[in-house]
């Protein structure tokens, strides 16, 4: 087994690794630091989400900069605040006894005026997001001109936030001999487009599969109703009562509503998105980076740069529409050496987009019933159980054990477990009694009969139902969200892509419209559209009241 003595790092370096107990490299470790010490050639590097990137290519990139020389010789990007410090601190403790090495992070949301006195200071690496690293590129206080190592870390992140226009105008100022450095999980057309542009034939190492899920996660599907998504969310957390994880949402509504549900019904949760304020989100990431919070709900883009190794679980409360998404939410469990399970709540539309992701991470998924009351009852009941058998017992206890045992003397050994246990017990058996079967079925056969027997409920051809063959909704966007009849439709056939549902009237108004489909589609259109967005806004949808 190579360790980190054998890769030609200075002793310096080893010894603030050695401190850190890092002995041994990670695979993605193994191959980049050799490289990026003996080659001047461009690298791309393929490697999940917590796999040792950093010390990957920040461990040569110490070795190599003069620490003598204040000038900025690296440039690292990344593409979130909390990733950009991650790494700057990572690259200061790898750096701790190279006294003069001086690692500057600069981002968004934060004092600038700080960020250009530190840069003038002297800064021989920078780590920062793109639109601040382009404006300290326009102030000139940040000069880029003499850099020997460019590292684009999270590429493909990068790029699905909106910053390749920041990525040309930055990459457009560095000089053309330096060495360039991608790091990326998956490879989309746009970052193949920047690395043919900006790159010198580089090479490539990668640690499994391109956009492979990792060996070590599980990964997991239950099918369910729309209607039973947050009830079987809860019944998953029931049942792991030591889950540590996060749920992903569609959208920050989707967030908001779920997460204040969870807390309402006494879960440890809380929710983040993009509404909330900077400091809002750093008090949310680090009372769940503590532990303090069991749950954390979010979308994808609030999610980002938040680096947590040891999640049990990751949840899709629904499948995201890209496939490289899900790469993405399934590489945050498992880390680190660890194992973890990535579970999908999957509702019967999503049969062939959970298809086309088990393709992309060339992983079969494994299909879940939902747990039961009974089952969610007895794995409670063990956890507890395993709670006490392991507590310290506090040698204080001792002095009160007379008058305990003598005012529980009229209980014998099964009445005082039976009192113990309903104690800690007695809501949770409540809730659960007579609990429905939630499972829901996917299979081909059932999809025909549900489809023929909605046939079947249709009014033949020429008949009334209750005066009229169509149910009307209404929807909280108009002609000032740019709403339109073509929207709408589009709306109804993508998510609803294997029915044949008429529509009926489309009456788009200011704030507001209302639209028809089949009555025989009612519930299924609600429940369809539970979850669509239009332009970045979640969508609200219910059944109007019939027209006069």
């Amino acid at each position: 087994m190579t360790r980190f003595d054998a890769l030609g790092l200075r002793e310096e370096i080893l010894q603030s690794l050695s401190e850190l107990k890092f002995e041994e490299p990670t695979p993605i470790q193994e191959q980049a630091i050799p490289f990026v010490l003996n080659s001047e050639n461009d690298l791309i590097a393929f490697a999940q989400t917590g796999t040792g990137k950093t010390a990957a290519f920040g461990l040569p990139i110490i070795q190599q900069v003069d620490e003598h020389n204040d000038v900025t010789q690296a440039l690292i990007l990344s593409p979130t605040r909390e990733l950009c410090l991650q790494i700057s601190n990572d690259l200061a403790t790898f750096s701790k006894y190279l006294k003069t090495l001086n690692v500057v992070p600069v981002y968004g949301g934060a004092d600038i005026a700080k960020q250009m006195k530190q840069l003038k200071d002297g800064a021989q690496i920078v780590v920062g997001t793109p639109g601040r690293v382009l404006d300290l590129i326009k102030r000139k206080k940040l000069k880029v001109e003499n850099i020997s190592h460019l590292v684009l870390d999270e590429a493909d992140e990068m790029l699905s936030m909106g910053f390749k226009d920041e990525l040309d105008a930055i990459l457009g100022n560095t000089p053309q001999d330096k060495q360039t450095l991608l790091f990326s999980a998956t490879m989309p057309k746009e970052m193949m487009a920047i690395a043919e542009k900006y790159m010198h034939q580089p090479e490539e190492i990668s640690v499994g599969k391109r956009n492979a899920g990792a060996d070590n996660v599980q990964h997991q599907f239950i099918p369910v109703h729309a209607k039973d998504r947050y009830e079987v969310l809860k019944r998953i957390v029931d049942i792991n009562p030591n889950m540590y994880g996060i749920v992903f949402c569609r959208t920050r509504n989707d967030t908001r509503e779920i997460a204040d549900h969870l807390m309402k019904d006494g879960y440890n949760a809380d929710a983040l998105h993009g509404d909330l304020s900077q400091a809002q989100r750093d008090v949310v990431m680090n009372r769940f980076r503590r532990k303090n919070l069991q749950l954390l709900i979010a979308t994808d883009v609030a999610a980002r740069g938040l680096d947590v190794n040891d999640l049990t679980h990751v949840i899709n409360h629904s499948l995201p529409d890209d496939p490289e998404v899900y790469v993405h939410r399934s590489g945050r469990t498992g880390r680190a050496g660890r194992s973890g399970i990535c579970l999908t709540l999957v509702h019967g539309r999503d049969k062939g987009k959970l298809k086309q992701i088990e393709r992309t991470v060339n992983k079969k998924f494994e299909q879940k019933p939902v747990p039961s009351g009974r089952d969610i009852c007895e794995k409670q009941l063990f956890t507890l159980i395993d709670k006490v058998e392991k507590v310290d017992v506090n040698p204080e206890i001792e002095q009160f054990l007379p008058a305990i045992i003598s005012k529980l003397s009229w209980l014998d050994k099964d009445d005082l477990i039976k009192h113990f246990v309903s104690m800690e017990f007695n809501q949770m058996l409540e809730h659960y009694k007579n609990s429905p079967d939630l499972n829901a079925s996917f299979s081909a056969d059932k999809g025909k009969k549900d489809r023929k027997e909605k046939r079947d409920r249709k009014p033949k051809k020429g008949a009334q139902t209750n005066g009229s063959t169509f149910s009307r909704f209404f929807m909280n966007m108009g002609k000032k969200d740019k709403m339109s009849p073509k929207v709408i439709i589009g709306m109804v056939n993508k998510h609803m892509p294997d029915e044949d549902v008429k529509i009926g009237q489309i009456e788009i108004l200011n704030n507001f419209s209302f639209f028809e489909v089949d009555r025989s589609y009612e519930k299924d259109v609600l429940d369809a559209l539970q979850y669509a967005t239009h332009k970045g806004k979640g969508i609200g949808v219910e059944i109007a009241k019939d027209k006069a």
